[in-house]
């Protein structure tokens, strides 16, 4: 599928990346939203590169492509927690702009694979 790895996919390592960014985020998040937001965020998270990989190591571009779309919707996911996070005040609207700008190039990498993918099946 074009990487030896999914750890080659550049979209995985921004979203690795990502990852961090988030638990910085929202280590400051009050104790009362550990089990709320502070978890819903860094899960959602976690599961954007994980889909990635997980689809990367299935045997079928259709069984990638379905992993991708997790992502992609784990991503949309992230979106709206971080938006609600901020309506909250817990994080800083200026916080919130890099963390979503951070999605929507996570989200087009995902998007320009899942084309590629596609393709490479009608050939």
């Amino acid at each position: 599928m074009g990487a030896q790895s999914y750890r080659d996919l550049i979209v995985w390592q921004r979203s690795m990346d990502f990852v961090v960014m988030i638990y910085e985020s929202t280590c400051n998040f009050p104790d009362t939203e550990k089990f709320g937001l502070t978890s819903q965020l860094r899960r959602a998270a976690v599961s954007v590169p994980s889909n990635i990989a997980e689809g990367q190591g299935r045997r079928t571009a259709g069984e990638f492509l379905n992993a991708l779309s997790i992502a992609h919707g784990s991503l949309r996911e992230i979106e709206t927690q971080l938006m609600l996070a901020e309506r909250l005040k817990l994080i800083q609207s200026k916080t919130l702009e890099s963390l979503l700008n951070q999605t929507t190039e996570i989200g087009k990498m995902l998007n320009g694979l899942s084309n590629s993918l596609r393709k490479k099946r009608t050939l």
